[in-house]
């Protein structure tokens, strides 16, 4: 075993015995997501990771793997999970913290599959901001100090792109049980009212209530109108 191949072991080996809480974040491009991460920070405490910031920052500071990293994207490559998980894992740990929102990762499901493999680390749930295509469009077009690409062309090819590659990933949590769904549509204040409710204490096991809550009482209205019909 290499010194690399030892020193990622004991990465993850430091940071599994953190027991650390993580959250993905996912949601389309101008679905507010970074803005409700900012919320959460203030009233929750956890710690906001950006996969993009992590990479631009490793280019910006020079090292050997900055350098790698810039000299594959001018390339065309896709920088392999692992090098992203690697700087997910070394920001988690020098955070102090032992609670996270991982935002905007993972992007697509090798993503997923290789952070799992990699941490040994499942999230505790997925927040996943749900916006209609023309409102995302709309938010992006309207903001005056947006990045340089946000122009209608590649707006719509960041949505494409989320779409074939972020949606697999939430439906893969979905089955399990772990996405929590907002309305992102909604304004700021409210989106971030549902979200409050999500991380309070307790507000896991509430929310599973409701939904099944509602499950039964929808399947007890269907059970009843099917019994009308019959009586008749």
């Amino acid at each position: 075993m290499g010194a690399v191949d030892v020193a990622n072991k004991d990465l993850t080996a430091s940071l599994a015995d953190k027991k650390p809480k993580v959250v993905f974040v996912l949601g389309g491009p101008g679905s507010g997501k970074g803005t409700q991460c900012t919320n959460i920070v203030e009233h929750f405490h956890y710690t906001h990771l950006s996969a993009g910031d992590l990479l631009r920052a490793e280019i910006k500071s020079g090292s050997q793997n900055g350098t790698m990293i810039q000299n594959m994207i001018k390339e065309g490559k896709i920088v392999p999970s692992e090098v992203t998980i690697k700087l997910l894992q070394k920001a988690m740990l020098e955070s102090g913290n032992d609670k996270f929102l991982i935002d905007g990762f993972p992007r697509n499901e090798e993503n997923r599959a290789a952070f799992e493999a990699v941490t040994k680390i499942e999230p505790e749930f997925v927040l996943f901001f749900n916006c209609p295509e023309e409102e995302m469009e709309r938010r992006l077009l309207s903001r005056n100090q947006g990045r340089e690409d946000d122009n209608i062309e590649t707006i719509r090819k960041r949505f494409k792109v989320f779409l074939e590659s972020s949606l697999p990933v939430i439906e893969y949590y979905k089955a399990k049980g772990k996405v929590r769904e907002i309305d992102a549509a909604k304004p700021i204040g409210e989106v971030f009212e549902v979200v409050k409710v999500i991380f309070t204490p307790k507000a896991e096991k509430l929310y599973e209530v409701v939904v099944l809550h509602i499950f039964f009482e929808v399947l007890n209205t269907t059970d009843r109108l099917c019994n009308a019909t019959i009586d008749k």
